[in-house]
């Protein structure tokens, strides 16, 4: 297994030339999106070799903070190297298949050249795909070949746990490579049209973070996978509009309310080629969340979750078994959160499982019989993730949030269940700590910033102690962000109550650099809103859009509101079945401290967001316009019913249980509200966006103009929901800032 950090990091690689410090430099929306990147040089997928002594990694080029190279880090040698230059393959515009293009907006992956790579379980190759065709790197030779080449789209690529074989999707069915003889094996048949062998439908990628339909045995001896038929799921004809055509896509999009895939659970004998279908019980109207092998390879786990969401089923599955043995099954009145904690210990039949059943996210030992051993943490805070375990030592590792919600920090607690409620913390700087450790256990990377510190990347022992930095990125003359240093402003953090005066809602607040005394000045609150999310953290922002607003003027201010993450049940549970009202009634507690300060100017308030953030901003103007003066919405979910059956559901339940929860959720009974002589809405979407419909905006248009409200409206030909690229992020910035400008400044 290779540990890996997969949230972006940082390197500093070769010398850089210091910037001309000049005091009067002022950060530009063009310099923000421009190359070299003012965070540093930018780096991502960083993965332990097996045996500690490499980590490799992707690295953006200095002159294009989108293209990306393979490079590795040699620890003992203290030295970077250039593995493959992705120009060296393939120079030109990748021509992507629909189904790539959508699994790499679900994966938040973005740019071109090497966009993902795979590491040998030995350490000695490197599997990546470009433009559709799968390369393999051996790290001895230094020397790519490459495996396949034909029109079809390789997705979704592994090696077999001993590295005999390479495996992907291709055409909708399971493939494989046999290394040691050089032949390519299909090993399903009937994928195709609405039928996915071994392929995550959209509800997974999207909603449960689950990427992949198949997994590998540990013996490789069998692959276990999911079929999916998307019969039943309903056709919508979609348009993507690009610059110069409009494109229609028969999307089974699986709106609220209405039909999920098909599922069924199966293995294949790789010998005999002989697939086995596994019965999931009566009900077919559920989800298969997660599928993990145990360690003998003689038995499938696999996590199902009713529709509701209610249920949480860990159930084991022999491969010669006629039926499933629920081992846990957790139970909520509200919604039961997903996660990848499931650990299955190699020295005794135990395994680590993660439950909020006591209202935190907390860290348990079961054997396999479904008895509960030990509760491993305990108290009224959240574990973030099960990093790993030393069974050898006795000690279990994960991030947390046991100090305060906004840090993210590294614990260890034994595996004996003495002392769950006294975990040692290891990280020692205030701040996030992201953290991936070597199979060994005796050292860890530690992809760590602050709101004072860029992302440094350094290599610890176990017990803390730094050994060296891979990258300190200093803020020094040859930093990117130094010319812009001196205006650089760190925020204020703290908390206020909530309406009910026992929750505290923590905020971010920036404030110009000089405030003048007996100056009022205007106000943007910056909001996501929504569950599963956290703006309000002690994490890095430097020379961001936050300080471009803040260096023009304005004060910024940032809440994270009951319904978000990180800190337990009772503060997440407070949205059920109706959306923005307690989200929308927190932020305006936040408006209300803003009241009380004597620099905040109380009639030019505006709020911003995007996906949520946009939602929330409608609501904001179309129900609390005496604290608004101005809102921009960006790719808004405007009706709820246009939304998913995973993420809607689990929040609102379904359509036909809860259809007053889901119109009070709507933007729509508020419009007539807006009041649009007084307060004023700019709103954005992208119009090839494949998860929140560019329909949410068409309605919210059409209702607007029927009401004779004025709005002013932006949409960008091309884009999906995550709006991409660094022109259509350029324009889009300076729109808003144009917009609020004119709304609060004059």
């Amino acid at each position: 297994m290779v540990c890996t950090i997969a949230l972006s990091s940082v390197f500093s690689v070769s010398a850089q030339v210091p910037f001309t410090v000049d005091s009067s430099s002022k950060l530009t929306i063009e310099r923000i999106y421009s190359a070299p990147s003012l965070n540093g040089p930018t780096s991502k997928q960083l993965k332990y070799s097996p045996d500690g002594s490499n980590v490799t990694y992707l690295k953006a080029k200095e002159t294009d903070n989108n293209r990306f190279d393979l490079w590795q880090y040699n620890i003992a040698a203290n030295t970077h190297e250039l593995l493959v230059d992705s120009d060296s393959i393939f120079s030109g515009k990748e021509e992507l298949s629909d189904e790539e293009k959508a699994r790499r907006e679900r994966q938040r992956v973005y740019g071109s050249g090497i966009i993902e790579y795979v590491l040998s379980n030995d350490g000695k190759n490197i599997l990546f795909p470009i433009n559709g065709d799968l390369y393999l790197f051996s790290l001895a030779t230094k020397k790519s070949r490459r495996l396949t080449l034909d029109q079809a789209y390789e997705t979704d690529i592994k090696f077999s746990p001993k590295d005999r074989y390479v495996s992907f999707i291709k055409e909708q069915n399971i493939h494989i490579i046999d290394l040691k003889n050089n032949t390519q094996i299909q090993l399903t048949e009937d994928g195709g049209g609405t039928i996915k062998n071994g392929m995550a439908e959209f509800v997974a990628q999207e909603e449960m973070d689950r990427m992949t339909g198949y997994w590998w045995s540990p013996n490789e001896k069998h692959i276990a996978f999911l079929q999916i038929d998307e019969k039943t799921v309903k056709t919508a004809i979609r348009n993507e509009i690009y610059a110069e055509e409009v494109k229609l896509f028969e999307q089974r999009y699986p709106a609220t309310g209405t039909n999920n895939v098909e599922v069924s659970l199966r293995s294949i004998k790789l010998n005999n080629e002989k697939i086995t279908t596994y019965n999931l019980g009566k009900n077919k109207d559920i989800y298969i969340a997660r599928v993990n092998w145990l360690p003998d390879s003689k038995t499938i786990s696999y996590q199902l979750q009713d529709r509701a969401q209610q249920s949480l089923k860990l159930n084991f599955q022999g491969l010669t078994a006629r039926r499933a043995r629920t081992i846990i099954e957790e139970k909520s009145a509200n919604w039961i959160n997903l996660n990848d904690d499931l650990r299955f210990l190699k020295n005794s039949n135990q395994f680590i499982w993660a439950s909020e059943r006591d209202g935190y996210k907390h860290l348990y030992l079961y054997n396999y019989q479904g008895e509960l051993v030990y509760q491993l943490t305990k108290g009224d805070w959240v574990v973030d993730r099960l990093v790993t375990v030393d069974e050898q030592k006795n000690w279990l590792y994960f991030t947390g949030r046991a100090d305060t919600p906004i840090e993210k920090h590294l614990y260890k607690v034994t595996l004996d269940g003495k002392s769950p409620e006294h975990v040692t913390r290891i990280s020692k700087r205030s701040g996030f700590h992201k953290v991936a450790f070597a199979n060994d256990k005796q050292t860890y990377l530690d992809d760590f910033s602050n709101i004072a510190t860029p992302p440094q990347l350094s290599l610890h022992k176990a017990n803390g102690q730094r050994v060296t930095y891979l990258m300190e990125n200093k803020l020094d003359a040859t930093h990117p962000v130094f010319p812009f240093q001196p205006t650089l402003v760190q925020p204020k953090f703290g908390s206020i109550k909530a309406e009910d005066g026992q929750i505290d809602l923590y905020y971010k607040l920036y404030t110009p650099k000089n405030l003048a005394p007996g100056k009022r000045y205007p106000v943007i609150v910056n909001v996501y809103g929504g569950p599963h999310a956290q703006k309000v953290t002690n994490t890095w922002e430097g020379a961001s859009m936050t300080q471009y607003m803040v260096d023009n003027g304005y004060v910024v201010f940032q809440l994270d509101n009951r319904g978000s993450n990180y800190r337990g049940t009772a503060f997440e549970f407070a949205i059920y079945k109706e959306l923005g009202k307690v989200e929308l009634d927190d932020q305006i507690s936040g408006v209300n401290y803003l009241h009380t300060l004597p620099y905040v100017d109380k009639e030019r308030i505006g709020i911003f967001g995007h996906s949520y953030g946009g939602y929330m901003a409608l609501m904001a103007l179309f129900k609390a316009g005496d604290y608004f003066t101005a809102g921009v919405s960006g790719a808004p979910v405007t009706d709820w019913m246009l939304y998913d059956t995973h993420y809607t559901e689990r929040y609102l339940s379904h359509p036909e249980t809860n259809k007053v929860g889901y119109e009070a959720s709507s933007v729509f009974p508020y419009v007539q509200q807006f009041d649009d002589k007084n307060n004023s809405l700019f709103l954005y979407h992208g119009m090839a966006d494949d998860n929140v419909l560019f329909t949410n905006t068409t309605k919210l248009i059409k209702t607007l103009q029927d009401e004779n409200k004025i709005f002013e409206l932006m949409t960008y030909p091309g884009s999906k929901h995550s709006m991409r690229g660094k022109k259509v992020k350029t324009h889009l910035n300076y729109s808003i800032m144009n917009f609020f400008d004119r709304k609060l400044k004059q």
